[in-house]
């Protein structure tokens, strides 16, 4: 059975036999007797004697009863006065076991953690089981006093019996021990031996929860799809700006080549010119510059084109440049 249950069904047994027990203290007629009208004599009248923990009783045939209280302490019999103390002590046990249960039971939330509440629930326990001893034991010292005077055959008094409140207060001390074990019964497992199993329980997914966790999600993805965005974007411009500064500086190259040729060439025809009598100096001169050129265009390879082109407008020009040296 479960721990819970256990306990339940301790708590309810403890309070019956405390009930019990403390029924019996105020009852009359722990030990009863009768007189009189044997026979079927109807001379003789009948009474009834009987007593309790408190006082002493006569009940004539006309329901008259005279009573005799017990004045104090001291003048009672001695066994009435250990019976007294016994059953006050049980009571008081059972007082003080009732409020350390219900702080360590289970389906009360007071008491602190779950190894404390074992603790007090066990001590509560304890506290009720001896409780049901003393108050067992109160009975039976009553119960021997009134069977001794009952079966000693040389005592002249009136010889009593064993009245209901007996019985009851046996039964109630049963009751009350009996719920102490189902509390020791209910801890005894988790305090001094094994482990008690957790069985997890799958929680609900709550609705709101993943509503926000799906927002999240989305707005995560479209900040990751706008920074990829960004970057690739980012990425090409600086491609492209890289593409425009070669071309920008290949095409400077060029128009530098091409000025730096454009010059060299003219320095020629003017010295060829300049010097009618070296004709042939100043063809192989323009040849060898020719060559070189052709040479410098097929190293670089953006500007090729435009080297071919030079060269050949060098030939051009050298060409009536050498008619004219000759007229």
């Amino acid at each position: 059975m479960k721990i819970r249950v256990v306990q339940i069904w301790g708590f309810l047994m403890t309070v019956l036999g405390w009930i019990f027990v403390a029924c019996t203290m105020a009852m009359e007629g722990w030990k009863i007797t009768s007189i009189g009208g044997m026979g079927g004599s109807s001379i003789l009248k009948v009474a009834w004697y009987w007593s309790s923990l408190w006082r002493s009783c006569y009940t004539d045939s006309t329901a008259v009863s005279n009573c005799y209280d017990y004045p104090v302490l001291w003048s009672v019999e001695g066994h009435i006065q250990i019976v007294r103390g016994l059953l006050m002590s049980a009571l008081s046990l059972g007082m003080l076991g009732f409020v350390l249960s219900l702080l360590g039971m289970e389906c009360t939330f007071v008491g602190g953690k779950d190894r404390s509440k074992h603790k007090k629930i066990y001590v509560g326990g304890c506290f009720h089981v001896i409780s049901g001893v003393l108050s067992t034991c109160g009975y039976a010292v009553y119960a021997q006093y009134v069977s001794v005077e009952y079966f000693n055959p040389d005592f002249n008094g009136l010889k009593y019996d064993l009245g209901t409140p007996m019985f009851l207060g046996w039964v109630g001390s049963a009751f009350h021990m009996a719920g102490g074990f189902f509390y020791l019964w209910s801890v005894c497992t988790p305090l001094y031996g094994g482990e008690v199993k957790v069985m997890p329980v799958k929680a609900l997914p709550d609705v709101e929860q993943n509503k926000s966790i799906t927002a999240l999600s989305s707005v995560s993805e479209i900040t990751s799809k706008t920074k990829l965005s960004s970057v690739s974007e980012l990425s090409s411009r600086s491609e492209r700006s890289d593409l425009s500064d070669i071309s920008s500086r290949s095409g400077r190259t060029a128009k530098s080549g091409r000025s730096s040729k454009t010059g060299r060439t003219s320095r020629s025809t003017e010295s060829a010119r300049s010097a009618p009598g070296s004709g042939s100096r100043s063809e192989s001169v323009v040849s060898s510059m020719s060559g070189t050129s052709a040479v410098s265009g097929s190293r670089s390879s953006g500007s090729s084109g435009t080297v071919s082109s030079l060269s050949g407008s060098s030939r051009s020009g050298a060409k009536p440049f050498l008619k004219n040296s000759y007229i």
